[in-house]
């Protein structure tokens, strides 16, 4: 075949290709206008029925009889309340698509109809409110939009779809129990995994992206400082539990801005403090929360070895017990592969329009979908605009603080959030398995 012949033969196929592309998106665009008044309805029953984490019982239920209903082998109580569906079609790459289930023990002031009233008991046994302030039922629900859509759609893609509902992404203990329970070995490992996030910030109808580090390394530390109780009229025979934490919270900030370079995120906050149960009592213990972020293991090392201590140098000062010092609820950075993102960019560039698919700023937020990119699999996590511009300039125009994700205030607008991530993430699908992939 001459050289003018092959290009003529290469255009024809590229052309064809794109063409395919185009129907298939407006197909898609026609399907998930269609679906969006059923998606709605399910997303608000979703919201207001929230469970926490590793209790998502009726959440899980009800996403397992959504993926049954869609064609999918379900597996249940994977990782204690995880579900796994699977859906074939064919031989071709196999992608893996992840919602978390989880809500926050958040009292919910928006007033909205749909809102949730839920009062529950925590992990620790506590009463505890319950809300879906981080927007993981739209999460869910597009997950069972992409299940509908995919196995309506058969004709647009090829291959094996793992839809994933993961448990307690909020203490980031799901994906691991997740693993631990044989994911990757009771069910087909993944090619690529994807996964969308609700964003406070993007108006709805954007999504954004970010290559590499997106997420920091989360870690929960407890510490107790120990002293011995007594009457408060008379501290000179106690030893203060309260002021050794008021001593150690102070010393805390050096470590950031003294001990850490500049050039390096790091962030320490001290989320509650708990200590007394009277006026004039000196108790025997102040207990204090902690969450600590950093990207670097090098930097996440110094962070919690400072933290141990300026803890233990706070009660030595007092001559007080050691305190007590654990550590929970970790994950590591969150690192979306390079060459998927490159790959998707692009694709998603078609689907919405140039213009509402933005570049990313790293957060120093967390997430356990990094497990699974640690686990050996290419990962991205995009952001999904969940306010409305209207209400977006409203709010500005007003001088009213936008609600930020884990706010009793926030809530996305679902309608234009989801067909904006199910359009996304069904362009994804298709270009991560083409019809032609097993041929």
């Amino acid at each position: 075949m001459s050289r003018s012949k092959l290009a003529v033969v290469v255009i024809a196929v590229v052309v064809t290709t794109i063409a395919a592309s185009g129907r298939a998106q407006d197909k898609s665009a026609d399907w998930i206008a269609k679906q969006s008044p059923d998606l709605v309805a399910l997303y608000r029953e979703f919201h207001a029925a929230p469970e926490l984490s590793f209790m998502e019982v009726q959440t899980a239920a009800k996403l397992a009889a959504e993926l049954k209903a869609a064609g999918c082998e379900v597996t249940t109580g994977v990782g204690k309340t995880g579900i796994v569906g699977v859906l074939k079609n064919g031989a071709g790459p196999t992608v893996m698509l992840r919602s978390d289930l989880d809500a926050l023990p958040v009292l919910e002031a928006t007033g909205l109809p749909y809102a949730s009233k839920v009062m529950t008991k925590d992990r620790f046994g506590t009463d505890a409110p319950a809300m879906h302030a981080c927007g993981h039922d739209i999460h869910i629900t597009c997950l069972i939009g992409m299940a509908r859509y995919l196995s309506a759609n058969k004709d647009a893609w090829r291959g094996t779809v793992i839809f994933l509902g993961q448990p307690a992404e909020e203490i980031v203990s799901g994906a691991v129990a997740m693993l631990n329970d044989g994911l990757f070995t009771r069910f087909p490992k993944p090619d690529f995994a994807l996964a969308l996030h609700v964003d406070h910030e993007l108006p709805a109808g954007k999504i954004g992206h970010r290559a590499g580090f997106a997420l920091a390394n989360t870690d929960a530390v407890d510490v107790v400082m120990r002293g011995r109780g007594g009457h408060g009229s008379a501290p000179n025979r106690a030893i203060d539990p309260v002021v050794q934490a008021a001593h150690f919270i102070v010393d805390l900030q050096s470590l950031v801005s003294r001990e850490n370079s500049p050039f390096d995120p790091a962030v320490i906050t001290v989320g509650s403090i708990h200590g007394g149960t009277k006026h004039n009592i000196i108790g025997d213990s102040c207990r204090m929360q902690l969450t600590v972020r950093s990207y670097t293991p090098e930097v996440r090392k110094r962070l919690l070895d400072g933290i141990a201590r300026k803890a233990k140098a706070a009660a030595a000062s007092a001559n007080a017990p050691e305190p007590t010092i654990e550590l929970s609820d970790t994950t590591p950075a969150m690192f979306n592969d390079e060459r998927l993102v490159e790959r998707l960019v692009p694709v998603f560039h078609r689907a919405l329009g140039k213009e509402n698919v933005e570049p990313s700023e790293p957060s120093m937020g967390g997430e356990d979908f990094s497990r699974y990119g640690l686990a050996g699999v290419p990962i991205f996590m995009f952001k999904l605009g969940s306010v409305s511009p209207q209400r977006l300039e409203a709010m500005t125009k007003a001088g009213k603080p936008l609600p930020t994700l884990h706010s009793a205030l926030y809530y996305p607008d679902p309608e234009p959030t989801i067909r904006t991530g199910l359009t996304a993430m069904s362009a994804a699908v298709r270009d991560l398995m083409p019809p032609n992939a097993g041929k």
